[in-house]
């Protein structure tokens, strides 16, 4: 399985996720400020992977802007606000961030030496890479026990190995239950405008030899009726403390969908894509992109050049249309807001040992 993203020699190398299938490139980034433009492109993406990608942003962000103590609230902190800005949505990406800052701040109270300070930031972005892949197996295992054996998944959008530091969430569910002779097929929505679902999702699992068939966006509803899909697994980007959760546009329209057909809808996410603070979905920031992503494709133009275009990058999917939540601890069910509060309690204590550098 390809590597996401390597850090190595202070220096973050991505796998530029444009390029694919067709070419297969690695990023040099040498400055935070280019981890950030990988983001805002798209040369990097999804939830846990941009709260990697932050993290070790923030330990180029602290060599490039911290030449005494003081510049932590300067220097530092402008810089944790340019890459939380990069991708509003994505809760990950300021959980990162925020991560790597708070710990800044604790070390240096332990010590006015910037080199150790450094070190210590370098080595937890790492472990963040790290438990990112391990967290990605439990929510695999978690959501292999509750699929179908002859499971018909239907997904959208990339929520693999791609997404994140490895494995995947939304995939790595359908990996490890692949791993138990349980897929007998994955329908990947090609999801417009950018088409991750038809170039990363299909990409990811025929390279694993797992049955996937790619299908256009509007054939989503259709193919969950005639092709028997029983179970629906997508990832989310963020989720508020009521259940409510952002993902890939098109996601509340299959949502709806396997809701009238009876076909239960599940997100994987790990517990650092929930965001306690917010109440609904409601508050849920969504990101608009650039008018061209839609208007061409690929560079090539496929609408006139001067229609006006709406183009959200997510939607919300209401908490009433999921049957579930898988998590690294285990699958959330309703009533969302005693569960995810319970979820709360138990990241939080383990997260004084977990991010101890």
């Amino acid at each position: 399985m390809v590597k996401t993203l390597e850090w190595k020699d202070n220096t973050l190398w991505l796998l530029d996720q444009t390029q694919l299938p067709l070419k297969i490139n690695f990023i040099a980034c040498h400055s935070y400020l280019r981890i950030c433009e990988a983001i805002k492109k798209l040369e990097v993406r999804g939830a846990p992977a941009l709260g990697a990608a932050a993290a070790f942003a923030m330990v180029l962000a602290f060599r490039e802007t911290v030449t005494t103590p003081q510049d932590l609230t300067a220097g530092f902190l402008a810089a944790k606000e340019t890459i939380c800005a990069a991708r509003p949505t994505a809760v990950n990406l300021s959980w990162g961030a925020n991560l790597l800052y708070k710990a800044a701040q604790s070390y240096a109270v332990q010590t006015k030496e910037l080199n150790a300070i450094a070190k210590k930031l370098e080595l937890l972005a790492c472990r963040v890479y790290a438990t990112d892949i391990a967290i990605n197996k439990k929510i695999g295992a978690y959501g292999a026990a509750i699929l179908p054996k002859q499971s018909i998944v239907l997904t959208h959008c990339n929520a693999g190995a791609l997404a994140t530091c490895g494995w995947g969430t939304a995939l790595g569910v359908i990996r490890s239950g692949a791993a138990q002779g349980k897929i007998k097929m994955v329908y990947s929505d090609e999801t417009r405008p950018l088409l991750q679902g038809a170039r990363l999702t299909a990409w990811e699992l025929l390279a694993d030899k797992i049955p996937v068939t790619t299908i256009t966006d509007n054939m989503a509803a259709w193919t969950m009726q005639k092709k028997a899909v029983n179970i629906v697994i997508t990832g989310a980007d963020r989720i508020a403390a009521n259940g409510d959760a952002a993902n890939k546009i098109g996601t509340l329209g299959v949502a709806v969908a396997a809701q009238y057909l009876n076909i239960p809808f599940y997100i994987a996410a790990p517990s650092s894509t929930f965001d306690f603070t917010l109440t609904t979905g409601e508050e849920i920031p969504i990101e608009e992109r650039a008018a061209s992503e839609v208007r061409s494709l690929q560079g090539i133009l496929i609408a006139p050049p001067l229609v006006p275009v709406f183009n959200p990058s997510f939607d919300i999917t209401p908490a009433s249309l999921l049957a579930g939540i898988i998590t690294e601890y285990g699958i959330l069910r309703a009533p969302y807001r005693e569960s995810i509060k319970q979820l709360q309690e138990q990241a939080a204590k383990e997260a004084s040992n977990l991010w101890k550098i």
